[in-house]
């Protein structure tokens, strides 16, 4: 029965998977030039559904996009020229990884200043917690109390005020 059941979920898993987008009528002769084209199909978003790349998009433009690039290996341009092309022609949104320049400096390294951000927050606030606990325990921070005040807490104490 769990053979039955493994078996199940394994053809649900499959029949679930996305399908790829690309239409045999897109697919290019030579296999090389393909798999180039399918390589570059997957970094280059889809500007219609924006969260798929334009190989797993069904959406007309995406389609569009799949035979320009097909189109631009076959002419002969090497990978970058055809990221260029398509960068040139609809700026660095059309790219699902963006390149790091000057523009996307922050997008790349917010994570980062976010998580150090973090650590020196966590760093102040376990210090916070570390002082204010032996400021109540009377650690070594406390400092002994002068005669004089050590009179007026024993007048206060007695209630000889």
């Amino acid at each position: 029965m769990t053979a039955l059941r493994h078996l199940l979920v394994c053809l649900a898993l499959f029949i679930a998977s996305p399908a790829l987008a690309v239409l045999p009528d897109e697919i290019l002769n030579d296999p090389a030039l393909e798999a180039r084209a399918r390589a570059l199909s997957r970094e280059l978003r889809c500007m219609v559904c924006q969260n798929q790349s334009i190989d797993d998009s069904d959406a007309p433009l995406a389609r569009d996009l799949r035979l320009l690039v097909r189109e631009r290996v076959q002419a002969g341009d090497s990978d970058s020229e055809v990221m260029d092309f398509l960068t040139a022609r609809y700026g660095d949104f059309v790219l699902l990884n963006p390149r790091f320049n000057a523009r996307t400096a922050l997008l790349w390294s917010l994570p980062a200043l976010v998580l150090l951000g973090g650590i020196v927050a966590l760093v102040v606030f376990l210090r916070r917690q570390r002082s204010a606990q032996a400021g109540a325990d009377g650690g070594d921070s406390a400092q002994a109390l002068t005669a004089k005040e050590q009179k007026r807490l024993a007048e206060l104490v007695d209630g000889q005020i």
